[in-house]
This record gives C-alpha cells, sequence and structure tokens, in this order.
C-alpha cells in the first residue's frame, strides 16, 4: 500500500469547542487562537494505491458554501488541486473513503458543475460510508444538524455513487493493508483507518483524535455526541498504538501532522513528533 498526505487546506474552528471543558490557559499554548478565539485546524487527507485503485480518504469542505458560512469558517480548500500538486486528478480516483459526513470531511466530495448542477466531484469513484451513520446524517440529531449538509451528500445518492461497508464490533479487514476501526464518541459509527505500508504502519483516527494536543484523556471536542464514549475510546486507541509502534496522521493538527505514542516517567501517553 502507497501511502501520500494530501493537504487539502485550513479553516478555523473556536478554540473552546475544540477542548471542551479543557480551560483556555492549557489549550492556548498548543493552538493560539486568534482575535475571536478560533484556531486554525488542517484538513489533511490520505490518498492511498494498491493495484489499480486509488482511494481518497476524505475531501475537505470544498468551495461550495456561501459567504456567511465563508465568513464564519473561513476556509481554504481545494482537494482537486491538492491532488494535482501530487501528480493525482480527479478523474484517477477510484474510491473516496469518508470516515464521517461531518462537513469538514464530506464537503469536497460534490461540486457545482459548468451547469449549476450539484454533481460527485471525482466522476468514475465509487464513494464509501456506512449504513448505520448514513442513516444517522439523513435523520440529525439537533446538536450535528448544522455538521450535515444535505447538499453535501444527497448527490452522491441520486447519482448512484454511495456504498456502504459493513459495520462490526471489532476491526474489519476491508483490503489488504487497510482496515476499518469503528468509534461512536465524536458520532455515530465513525470509521478510523489502520493502514500497513512498507514504512510502517499508520492509524488514521479522524475526530477521535484530531491533533496531538488532544492527547489527554479528558480534551475531548465539544462536538462530540458521547464525550465519555470519546474518552474510553482514547483509552484503547493509545495504548494499542503505543504497544504496536504505530504512527497517527492527524486530519486537523495545522502544527503536528504525525506523531507516534510515548510514555512520560508517570505512564501518560504523550505524542513523539515524527516526520516523513
Amino acid at each position: 500500500m502507497k501511502l501520500t498526505i494530501i493537504e487539502t487546506g485550513t479553516f478555523k474552528l473556536d478554540g473552546g469547542a475544540m477542548f471542551g471543558i479543557v480551560p483556555k490557559p492549557l489549550w492556548e499554548r498548543q493552538c493560539p487562537p486568534d482575535e475571536s478565539n478560533r484556531c486554525t485546524w488542517s484538513m489533511r487527507c490520505l490518498l492511498l494505491e494498491q493495484g489499480d485503485r486509488k482511494i481518497l480518504v476524505d475531501t475537505g469542505i470544498g468551495d461550495k458554501q456561501d459567504a456567511k458560512f465563508q465568513k464564519h469558517f473561513a476556509p481554504k480548500s481545494d482537494v482537486v488541486g491538492a491532488l494535482t500538486a501530487k501528480g493525482m486528478t480527479a478523474e484517477e480516483i477510484t474510491d473516496v473513503f469518508l470516515t464521517h459526513l461531518h462537513f469538514d470531511h464530506a464537503g469536497g466530495a460534490v461540486r457545482y458543475d459548468k451547469k449549476g448542477q450539484l454533481v460527485p466531484t471525482f466522476p468514475n469513484a465509487t464513494y464509501w460510508t456506512n449504513e448505520v451513520h448514513w442513516n444517522w446524517a439523513m435523520q440529525p440529531n439537533a446538536k450535528e444538524r448544522n455538521s450535515f449538509l444535505r447538499e453535501n451528500l444527497l448527490p452522491l445518492h441520486h447519482h448512484d455513487r454511495l456504498r456502504f461497508i459493513d459495520v462490526q464490533r471489532d476491526e474489519l479487514k476491508w483490503m489488504d493493508d487497510l482496515h476499518i476501526y469503528f468509534a461512536y464518541g465524536h458520532t455515530e459509527a465513525l470509521m478510523g483507518l489502520r493502514i500497513t505500508t512498507d514504512e510502517g504502519t499508520f492509524l488514521y483516527p479522524a475526530d477521535l483524535l484530531p491533533s496531538a494536543a488532544h492527547f489527554p484523556t479528558p480534551y475531548v471536542m465539544s462536538y462530540d455526541i458521547r464525550p465519555l464514549q470519546t474518552m474510553e475510546e482514547k483509552e484503547w486507541l493509545l495504548p494499542w498504538a503505543h504497544d504496536n509502534d504505530y504512527t497517527f496522521i492527524f486530519e486537523h493538527d495545522a502544527q503536528v501532522p504525525m506523531a507516534k505514542v510515548g510514555k512520560d516517567e508517570r505512564g501518560i501517553y504523550r505524542p513523539q513528533i515524527v516526520t516523513r
């Protein structure tokens, strides 16, 4: 499996929302906010290549939202341009794997064509989610309603590009060198990836662990629907990565793309920044 990091851009989110109950004097050391208390976050996607398959993992926000949205989140997002910079065209993508359907992960999946119609951004790709999460997004709760934007999702269904992965309790082998694990704290049936390459094994946890700053157990986003479950999921994720020498690729960390898991003298898990 060949893995390429695709830097699709950045956006801004309120620092307090990203760190929940953690006091600002603690989180601002790692994520300095602007004058509106917003921190800059990455939208770091992946390109996975195996045989004839070219799999894009998540798509960033896209560029089709209105001025109010743009002002609030200040997105700078161009997934197609980021792929082009790596020598890949939108037409070459065979699969788009969506860890979950919040707008900062799925917004780039759909674009406006020259006729002003919403169409899949990757015209030859199959788009993958799971039916549990899809149904959750189609009937959103009040907390997530503004995160599941139908213009990002329904065109995939209308163009018959959507396929579902079976949800399982344990890790699922999707293909050689690519496994899926499911998490429920951030949103229902989020899909993380374990990717085996010649350079080592990588974990892409999406919003279960959005940045290196979120290593401490209480550092949980206010966006999470089940924050206590997120804490429990981190309590198995970090030891798993530590014990197997896996490397995290953080989707949202604007400063730290990757880290392994170390332990300090008190047995607390700490990020160990690595370069690739």
